[in-house]
């Protein structure tokens, strides 16, 4: 270890003279100087360092994998046509229109009467009145029944509002028969073929409503009845 580093100290003990005697005669020339040749050192050695790397790298022996390209497919389908759903039974244009019997069936007399003033504490100038109808709606004859020439009528009570609409619409009866409803040799026979069709219809009828002391006042238990006949029977 002592002989490397007298071997050393002999190498640069040299070239720190001549530093010496440079720096005491032009520091700035020196310094200069030296930085040039340690960089100018520091590039052979980087040099030597990248020769020595480069001859002992070893050979690459790997085997490198071929790019993969996946082939086109054609992609088949299972469905190449929808079936489109049947078109839904159309009414019949020759439908016959119910006839329909709009007189209430609570007896009441609807007659208009002369307007007489009311001087009630109220002060309002409405005439009483019982409720009289102003709307029709004919249902919708029941395809069922058509088909089997079945004729009949239903039976609906309802509540009049004091608005003069209907609601809580309910049948309460129906009957069938093969003749028509008004001929005297009919037989009628209990059915609930005409009463979705006749609670339907009666929600849309519209009267104009009952009158109290000047105020319009709703109606319960009104009870109305649809007639079915076919025109061909």
């Amino acid at each position: 270890m002592n002989q490397v580093l007298a071997s050393i100290s002999a190498i640069t003990k040299p070239i720190h003279t001549i530093y010496v005697k440079a720096f005491d005669a032009n520091k700035y020339a020196a310094g200069i100087g030296f930085s040039t040749v340690i960089t100018a050192a520091l590039f052979f050695i980087m040099v030597i360092l990248i020769s020595l790397g480069d001859s002992g790298m070893k050979e690459d022996t790997s085997v490198k994998l071929a790019d993969i390209v996946m082939p086109e497919r054609q992609i088949d389908t299972f469905m190449t046509e929808v079936e489109k759903p049947d078109k839904p039974d159309e009414q019949p244009e020759d439908i016959a229109q119910p006839e329909l019997d709009l007189a209430p069936l609570t007896g009441i007399d609807v007659s208009v009467a002369k307007p007489k003033p009311n001087f009630a504490a109220s002060g309002s100038f409405f005439r009483d009145g019982e409720y009289i109808p102003l709307f029709k709606v004919i249902p919708i004859y029941p395809r069922r029944a058509q088909e089997r020439g079945t004729m009949g009528y239903a039976l609906v009570e309802f509540t009049i509002t004091d608005s003069g609409s209907v609601e809580n619409a309910t049948t309460i009866e129906g009957y069938c028969s093969s003749k028509r409803p008004d001929d005297p040799e009919a037989e009628f026979r209990p059915c609930s073929m005409f009463n979705s069709a006749s609670a339907r219809a009666a929600l849309k009828l519209k009267y104009k409503p009952k009158v109290v002391d000047g105020k319009a006042v709703a109606v319960t238990g009104v009870l109305h009845r649809f007639t079915y006949i076919l025109d061909d029977a």
